[in-house]
């Protein structure tokens, strides 16, 4: 592949575009059609931003990654690192300048914060474990919350990206625990406060997830098919069992736990247009 492209993070370009689409879809439902130029636009600011911010990682990991990532195009000396840098800042100011476009202050104020947030979490906050993992965690939500104000309505997706968001503080954590013996220069979580209290912060995070996809029930939102999620609450209860023996497996699941979390949601909007 590339160089440039396995910089950005390709693949992750098109997860971040289908996460905006289903965000635009839970928000808006088939009306979705409607915003068809609003939406085109908005998948290139989230492919600009993904691209920018995944440089910026590659920047100032430049020298973990020689050990911990050596296939990545810096260690390998593909890319120079003040191309990368000069390329992460491009990309989130591409992101943002592209979402003027969009027309809506609450688009561009979504990507504003978003690069605020990516640029703190590179520059210092990464390093300071569990205020990283939150802030990774709000940046996931606001893919959601981005792809609602596409189409208009923002607060359509606020449960998804919160949902999502709780569960990724767990995920995060997870990781953390995973990679306790090679982590350096960060003071992670687990680090802090100790494997199994680390483990029992990221289960409470996965059950809150949990709670929360209940809310649209109460308020009738989405139609009868939405009871999927029961399937995605199920594997994230697992995920905060299992993670006090195995965090590598937590992590795992919890991912495919919000696949299927947001098949659901996507499935009671289906139900109800």
């Amino acid at each position: 592949m590339n160089r440039f492209l396995r910089l950005f993070r390709f693949g992750n370009g098109i997860m971040g575009i289908i996460g905006v689409l289903v965000g635009a879809f839970i928000a808006a439902g088939f009306d979705i059609g409607g915003h068809a130029q609003g939406l085109a636009v908005a998948c290139g600011v989230i492919v600009a931003f993904i691209a920018g911010g995944n440089s910026l990682n590659d920047y100032t990991d430049r020298e973990i990654d020689k050990a911990a990532h050596p296939e990545r195009p810096l260690p390998r000396g593909e890319i120079a690192p003040r191309t990368a840098l000069a390329l992460g800042i491009s990309g989130l100011a591409v992101a943002l300048l592209l979402s003027l476009a969009m027309g809506s202050v609450v688009a561009t104020g979504i990507v504003a914060a978003a690069a605020a947030l990516m640029a703190s979490y590179e520059l210092a906050l990464k390093k300071m474990g569990f205020v990283g993992n939150v802030t990774i965690a709000a940046l996931t939500g606001m893919i959601f919350l981005f792809g609602g104000a596409a189409v208009g309505n923002a607060e359509g997706g606020l449960v998804v990206a919160a949902m999502a968001a709780l569960v990724s503080v767990g995920r995060e954590i997870a990781k953390d625990i995973q990679d306790m013996e090679s982590d350096e220069g960060r003071n992670t979580l687990p680090m802090a406060i100790g494997r199994r209290n680390a483990s029992a912060v990221a289960a409470a995070f996965f059950v809150s997830g949990t709670a929360l996809s209940v809310w649209p029930f109460i308020e009738q939102t989405f139609g009868p098919l939405y009871c999927a999620v029961f399937a995605a609450d199920a594997i994230f209860i697992y995920s905060a069992f299992i993670i006090f023996r195995r965090a590598d497996v937590s992590q795992k699941m919890a991912k495919i736990a919000m696949f299927v979390a947001l098949i659901a949601f996507v499935l009671g909007v289906i139900r109800w247009a």
